[in-house]
């Protein structure tokens, strides 16, 4: 949306969480002890969260300042910290082991409990995205609708299953009380970029492997859930992939409605015969429920991708800044969308800026759009082609070239 002459921007892609010991009170007391002995001896291994910016995760009045300098009136909040017990950023870390499901259940629920205070901090600015995890489905399901309760509007994170995890495929039926509490209550199925990677190591060939493979592992969770039938089970379910491009999507969507025909199809095809019962258990196509339930947090859309916005489709493109990371916009924001959206409709940019995500995630524009008559960036800035990249600019939004791949 816009207000009279300034866009609405929400970014559909942030990251924030606690300052590691600001965690502590809102773990549950039994926990204390044991949290104090873990994080006595814990080194946290990521540069960007030991620096002096580290507290642009959970200072509010930074955020919101530095936000609305850069255009952004709102954001669509994911973890980014340490949360109890887990050895590193829980976005990336693989399932737990029984042994370990306790203490990293209560670390996250924790989180989330510090999540809804930090999003009530800035009423109708943050949409505060819930942790859960797999291992325990009831549980799960019980902490979704204690969130929603709490204020939490941005809905869950679904965690990666890589193969081989110690929990089932995304497509297996356990799941259905999580795509069914979602459904019921309006709650966004987040799949987000990285989180499903299987480990790879430490050498330098393994981090290569990693940023080559990492969005493909992370596309995973779209033809899971389709041909596991849990939105013909559950039509209202929506699901948003969420920092892994957005130009694969139209390819990805012509493959599986291939597999699909082909798999399902009424006469003799080669892949007939591993279609057995596909067309009644998973209900409509690839395409067809990409229209109907999907959406992608596009962060920081590059030039390439943009001639594909309709084909992707333009009710479904959430920009996102990806707050406060390096390759994220910040303090560029105004520049990256102008580099993707220069000379494009308003109404299309309106839309991919801040009007979709206000209609996925339950903004309130009005309030929004009074922020942006002082905050946004102008519809005639936005409007004029990039021709110079700030040179202290390190987000791939500004890489040179670029061209569209399958995934």
């Amino acid at each position: 949306m816009t207000s009279e002459d300034r866009y609405t921007v929400i970014s559909a892609d942030c990251h924030a969480g606690a300052d590691l010991l600001d965690y502590k009170p809102y773990l549950a007391r039994r926990h204390h002890d044991d949290f104090d002995a873990w994080a006595a001896t814990y080194v946290n291994p990521y540069e960007d969260l030991l620096a002096d910016t580290a507290d642009r995760n959970w200072n509010s009045a930074r955020r919101l300042a530095e936000l609305e300098a850069d255009g952004i009136v709102a954001e669509v909040v994911f973890p980014n910290t340490i949360p109890p017990f887990f050895p590193k950023a829980s976005l990336m870390a693989q399932p737990p082991t029984a042994a370990e499901y306790e203490m990293r259940w209560a670390g996250l629920q924790a989180h989330n409990r510090w999540l809804a205070d930090f999003c009530a901090d800035a009423p109708g600015r943050r949409a505060g995205v819930a942790q859960i995890l797999l291992n325990d489905v009831d549980a799960a399901v019980g902490e979704i609708r204690r969130v929603r309760a709490a204020g939490l509007t941005g809905g869950i994170l679904l965690p990666g299953v890589p193969p081989g995890s110690t929990v089932p495929e995304l497509y297996s039926a356990v799941y259905d009380p999580i795509w069914a509490v979602c459904d019921e209550l309006d709650v966004p199925v987040n799949h987000h970029g990285g989180s499903a990677s299987p480990p790879l190591g430490d050498e330098p060939a393994a981090r290569a492997v990693f940023m080559v493979e990492t969005t493909w592992f992370s596309h995973r969770a779209l033809w899971h859930l389709v041909f596991g039938g849990a939105f013909r089970r559950h039509p209202g379910l929506k699901l948003v992939l969420t920092e892994q491009g957005s130009g694969w999507i139209p390819g990805v969507l012509e493959m599986l409605d291939y597999y699909h025909g082909r798999l399902v199809a009424a006469s003799a095809t080669a892949e007939s015969k591993f279609g057995a019962g596909l067309a009644e258990s998973m209900g409509r196509g690839p395409s067809e429920v990409w229209r109907d339930n999907c959406f992608v947090g596009a962060s920081f859309m590059r030039p390439h991708e943009v001639p594909l916005r309709e084909r992707i489709g333009l009710d479904k493109i959430m920009w996102g800044s990806d707050y406060p990371h390096d390759e994220g916009t910040t303090p560029f924001s105004r520049e990256g969308l102008r580099i993707a959206y220069a000379g494009l409709p308003r109404e299309e940019v309106a839309a991919m800026v801040g009007g979709n995500a206000a209609r996925v995630y339950g903004f309130d524009l009005a309030l929004l759009d009074a922020v942006a008559a002082k905050h946004g960036p102008l519809v005639a800035e936005i409007a004029q082609p990039l021709t110079a990249v700030p040179p202290e600019a390190t987000s791939p939004a500004f890489a040179k070239g670029g061209s569209v791949r399958v995934w």
